[in-house]
């Protein structure tokens, strides 16, 4: 008999980070803005949509290395570099100083939440040997929506499964109307991957960038 699905979560770049446990609960909050003109001498103002604000994510995540006796920083550690700007993700510009650090999308089961940046984050080592080598801990995770999505709202029983995530890193010599005719058939598709990756002038694409590359339909 299969054991329970464990959750992970995937980073912007492909990579996944599994929990070594499952959390009790996960919280989501949203909000919209409505704004009121009030007058003087007037009764209850009629209230008008003023936009919605990116949702929270909120997950409390428990590490316990006791077992093995190895520091459970090897997995808290890779958390935390999540919030390290990371220079190599699409978009980057050194000369702007346009840089940031990875999204990241919860994963478990046939929940996935969606794309969100760590705003936030409380580690508390818990245990600890007669070394000093912290063996237990838990980790407060606040994530804030990056992009728009329709994760956790209605959807039909398959549009929760996560896109397929491409990554592409760029060649030396290779241009964007060649990565667009080898991913969608059509060159003059550029434009798009232009958009995607925040890219201002094509000509400037460095090797060893890596793009994200949209699926055609998104």
């Amino acid at each position: 008999m299969a054991g329970p699905e464990k959750a992970f979560l995937e980073i912007e770049t492909g990579d996944r980070l599994p929990c070594l446990f499952n959390p009790a609960q996960l919280e989501i909050t949203r909000s919209n803005d409505w704004h009121a003109h009030r007058m003087p001498g007037r009764g209850v103002p009629r209230l008008q949509y003023a936009g919605a604000n990116p949702g929270w994510m909120r997950v409390e995540l428990f590490f316990d290395t006791t077992d093995d006796g190895a520091p459970v920083t090897r997995y808290t550690g890779k958390i935390l570099e999540l919030m390290e700007v990371d220079p190599s993700l699409p978009g980057t510009d050194e000369a702007s100083r346009n840089a940031r650090p990875p999204y990241v999308t919860f994963h478990w089961g046939e929940l996935h939440s969606f794309r969100a940046v760590i705003s936030d984050l409380a580690l508390t080592f818990t245990y600890f040997s007669s070394t000093g080598t912290p063996l237990r801990g838990t980790l407060d995770l606040t994530m804030r929506q990056y992009e728009p999505s329709r994760a956790f709202g209605p959807q039909n029983p398959t549009s929760g499964t996560p896109q397929p995530h491409r990554v592409h890193r760029v060649q030396a010599g290779e241009t964007l109307d060649r990565i667009s005719a080898r991913y969608y058939g059509d060159s003059t598709r550029w434009r798009l991957l232009a958009s995607a990756n925040g890219i201002a002038d094509p000509l400037e694409l460095r090797a060893g960038t890596l793009l994200s590359i949209p699926r055609m339909d998104a």
